[in-house]
């Protein structure tokens, strides 16, 4: 199992970023993939989840994120409108190792970080 997060970038307050996280030794459509991410300073936080039959984010992405999949193309998205400077942080895409329909609570695999510079 591998996952491969990227799109990060600097970008000024008001802006957008897509984050890929491609997989690879599972198909995303089968298992839940979710995105973390962790300022500097400050503890890991979710950001969000999606699975067969759900998609979740935290109230204070609602409304300006969005987690979309690809099967085809076995990549997962995160999509992040009107960007803050509080949303600064690395961003990492983690799965889990048995399939389901819901967003857990915890995960078993977790890819390489991409940072995200949020400019005020």
């Amino acid at each position: 199992v591998q996952l491969q997060a990227s799109g990060g970038g600097l970008v000024q307050s008001g802006g957008s970023l897509r984050l890929s996280c491609a997989a690879s030794g599972f198909t995303v459509d089968y298992y839940a993939i979710g995105w973390f991410r962790q300022a500097p300073g400050k503890e890991r936080e979710g950001v969000g989840c999606i699975s067969d039959l759900s998609t979740y984010l935290v109230d204070s992405v609602k409304g300006r994120f969005t987690i979309s999949r690809d099967n085809a193309k076995n990549t997962v998205y995160l999509q992040m409108n009107s960007l803050k400077p509080e949303d600064t942080a690395v961003y990492y895409c983690v799965t889990v190792s048995r399939p389901g329909s819901s967003c857990p609570t915890e995960y078993d695999y977790w890819g390489q970080g991409t940072q995200v510079t949020v400019s005020s």
